[in-house]
């Protein structure tokens, strides 16, 4: 396998679409808005305006609501929808005061209009209630398991297709350079006991600690393993975008041999190609 010196950029394009009381004075003001909008058959973009003109803050909480989205898959939207503009005045309230009429446009083109008229004329049954708090609670923990484990499972394959049953070990404690197992991988090739390669994988949905996660197991499985033990790292999600700089910080150790390279889904067929020719090179 031959040296990579990686960028940002690389990665970013090849990315692909994760409280004790949760009534704070901001989830009063969402209720108070929700509760106040007017019961029609259809909206419109007057209805969207008055909204933002209202609270923007709160009227934007209200939106990602109707359009069943979290804050970072609504901003997402946003960003790509303004890319080409040439404003680069971001996607919130400076944005909007400058031209409310694209704006709101924006909203309606994202289809906004018709998901607002959707759920205020959708008839509510009591089983919809749960299944909402259900979505909220749990739905929202296991969507995130799910994200990883799937993430998991395609590097398994692609690993497996390789290597074989027998030469891959599978989530668990490795042992280092001083013999010890104080640091946890999710694939371990030949063995757990005296790896000559170690993979990572992490998969997001959303940002959050869990992200900056990352950026901690990936620096205690450096400290832990031997030095010409290959470490490589595949990870995913667009909101990475978001937290450009733990990114920058993760290409950063790759530039610098640590990482030996990074990978996304969208590059399986390089990671293949690269297990593939470490296989060779070390006569695994």
């Amino acid at each position: 396998m031959k040296r990579y010196r990686q960028t940002f950029e690389e990665i970013v394009t090849s990315l692909i679409p994760v409280e004790a009381s949760w009534l704070d004075a901001h989830a009063e003001e969402v209720i108070k808005m929700i509760q106040a909008l007017p019961v029609k058959t259809h909206y419109s973009a007057a209805d969207v305006g008055m909204l933002l003109d209202a609270d923007f803050d709160t009227a934007s909480t209200v939106i990602r609501l109707f359009m069943d989205q979290s804050k970072d898959e609504f901003t997402l939207s946003l960003k790509e929808a303004f890319k080409n503009d040439g404003l680069n005045k971001g996607t919130g309230v400076k944005r909007y005061g400058i031209d409310k009429t694209s704006y709101i446009k924006v909203l309606v083109d994202l289809g906004l209009t018709e998901k607002i008229g959707g759920v205020v004329n959708r008839p509510l049954l009591w089983s919809d209630v749960l299944v909402e708090r259900l979505k909220g609670g749990r739905g929202s923990a296991i969507k995130g398991q799910s994200r990883g484990r799937g993430m998991e499972d395609f590097v398994e394959g692609i690993v497996r297709s390789v290597f074989g049953p027998d030469q891959v070990a599978v989530r668990g404690s490795f042992l280092g350079a001083k013999g010890q197992g104080n640091a946890k991988a999710d694939f371990a090739i030949p063995s757990m006991e005296d790896p000559t390669i170690l993979i990572e994988t992490k998969a997001y949905g959303a940002t959050g600690s869990k992200q900056s996660d990352v950026l901690g197991d990936v620096a205690k499985i450096l400290e832990e393993k031997r030095h010409d033990t290959v470490f490589m790292l595949v990870t995913d999600g667009v909101t990475w975008k978001e937290r450009a700089n733990d990114l920058r910080r993760l290409i950063s150790l790759q530039n610098e041999g640590k990482i030996q390279r990074i990978y996304t889904k969208s590059m399986a067929g390089q990671l293949k190609a690269d297990l593939q020719s470490l296989k060779k090179s070390h006569r695994l």
